[in-house]
């Protein structure tokens, strides 16, 4: 595989960590969780052809870019689910909570 096709290959990835990011900010939760899955299988696709693909320095320095924008929409949609996820225990603490007073007094 030629360098052409790992740099397309890592803007592709670029792409659709960017979609996982705007499912974050959206909160849809089951596409990200579907966009999640097939960036797993993307990344595992390209894993053998990016070690056996040797880059020019230009090439080698838009991968980098690219890279540093990945990472990026990681940390947001990582902040983004956190917080999610913080919301959701402290619903479900509530509704415990709730439920401990319905048994004990006879909700």
């Amino acid at each position: 595989m030629g360098s052409h096709q790992v740099i397309a290959n890592y803007e592709s990835l670029s792409t659709l960590t960017a979609q996982m990011r705007e499912a974050a900010v959206r909160g849809e939760w089951e596409n990200l969780i579907e966009l999640e899955q097939q960036c797993r299988q993307y990344v595992a696709a390209m894993k053998q052809a990016d070690a056996s693909t040797t880059l020019d320095e230009p090439s080698r320095q838009r991968k980098v870019q690219i890279i540093k924008k990945i990472l990026e929409n990681d940390a947001d949609i990582r902040s983004r689910t956190v917080a999610w996820m913080g919301q959701l225990q402290r619903v479900m603490q509530s509704n415990r909570q709730e439920q401990r007073l319905q048994q004990a007094y006879g909700g």
